[in-house]
């Protein structure tokens, strides 16, 4: 049975989403693919609280940081601490479009400097051992994909940069909100395809409207790996499916095993005072699509948010998506019979 590389499939960097209390949900679903934090800037990195931003269970290897920046000594400074904290890779964020991010001078503004771009990877991997890759755009506003897309590659690949994740779309650094900039550029996924074929030596990822694993599986017929973004969180009971589907290996872990293996996670960490909420509100999608979903969420949303909410919340919860699931099979066995 062929074995692949984690690079295969990934979960995105999602701002407020991917927290730490989200990646060990995905890694009970996957043993498999590769996770990654939410964007540090490197500034944030070297002044802030590190625990609190970097901090992460031994459970979720393998793992990425991702960090924003521009400045090359900042950024290898801030990719050396991410590598002491134990992550198993460091990516620079060049897609973020939002504004926040262009006054820092990092994020897809960053599609404009390829150069100093290049830079930054040089410095970075210099400061570290694990591997040290890029998540880009295509390209931005006015640019012309096929050259911004393959300039940035190409510079970054001569410092030493072998890995990209690539959002298949550009981003409109004026007029459109972050938002907007995750649906309205059209996808591009076939310049992807053209950059991997024509530079079959690096490492290509693709990224953007990627909706389920059908998708993923095909992708993986032209590129390297995809990663994953909203449809993983929304609806991350597929995740179940991907050490098998995509890696060949394991079994499928469906949403009630999920839970049961999350809880020693949750009882953990509620006994260090972290509320259910900040853990239960990564699992609303996690029975999407089965009977019982609605009062899954509505258990965990009403009951969850209270400061004392423990294990039994998300126990009832579970236990009231069973109940629904039993009463749809009795009403088929009901049908059979007549």
């Amino acid at each position: 049975m062929q074995q692949f590389q984690s690079h295969r499939f990934s979960c995105a960097p999602m701002m407020d989403w991917s927290d730490r209390h989200c990646r060990s949900l995905h890694r009970v679903l996957s043993r498999r693919m590769l996770l990654y934090s939410e964007m540090v800037t490197s500034g944030a990195v070297l002044n802030g609280d590190r625990e609190k931003l970097l901090g992460f269970d031994d459970g979720q290897h393998p793992v990425a940081l991702q960090l924003g920046g521009s400045d090359p000594a900042d950024l290898a400074a801030a990719a050396k601490i991410g590598e002491d904290f134990g992550y198993d890779e460091i990516n620079l964020n060049v897609g973020c479009p939002s504004d926040r991010v262009q006054s820092g001078r990092f994020g897809a503004c960053l599609m404009r400097e390829p150069a100093l771009v290049a830079d930054c990877m040089a410095a970075m991997a210099a400061a570290v051992s694990v591997p040290v890759t890029v998540k880009c755009r295509i390209g931005v506003d006015d640019q012309d994909p096929e050259q911004s897309l393959f300039e940035l590659v190409d510079l970054s690949a001569k410092a030493g940069v072998s890995t990209f994740v690539v959002h298949a779309r550009k981003a409109w650094l004026k007029g459109l909100s972050p938002k907007e900039n995750r649906d309205v550029p059209p996808l591009d996924y076939r310049l992807v395809h053209r950059l991997k074929a024509q530079r079959p030596d690096l490492t290509i990822i693709i990224n953007g409207g990627v909706p389920d694993l059908d998708v993923s599986l095909a992708q993986l017929e032209l590129v390297d790996g995809v990663m994953l973004g909203r449809a993983a969180y929304h609806e991350p009971g597929l995740l179940g499916q991907v050490d098998r589907r995509v890696f060949g290996e394991g079994r499928d872990i469906d949403a009630f095993e999920a839970v049961e293996l999350y809880k020693p996670y949750m009882a953990k960490q509620l006994a260090t005072g972290v509320h259910l909420a900040a853990m239960s509100r990564h699992m609303l999608g996690l029975f999407h699509g089965l009977p019982g979903a609605r009062a899954w969420r509505r258990i965990l949303t009403v009951e969850g948010v209270g400061p004392d909410a423990g294990l039994n919340v998300v126990d009832r919860a579970a236990a009231a998506v069973r109940q629904a699931m039993d009463a749809r099979e009795a009403r088929f066995a009901e049908r059979i019979a007549s």
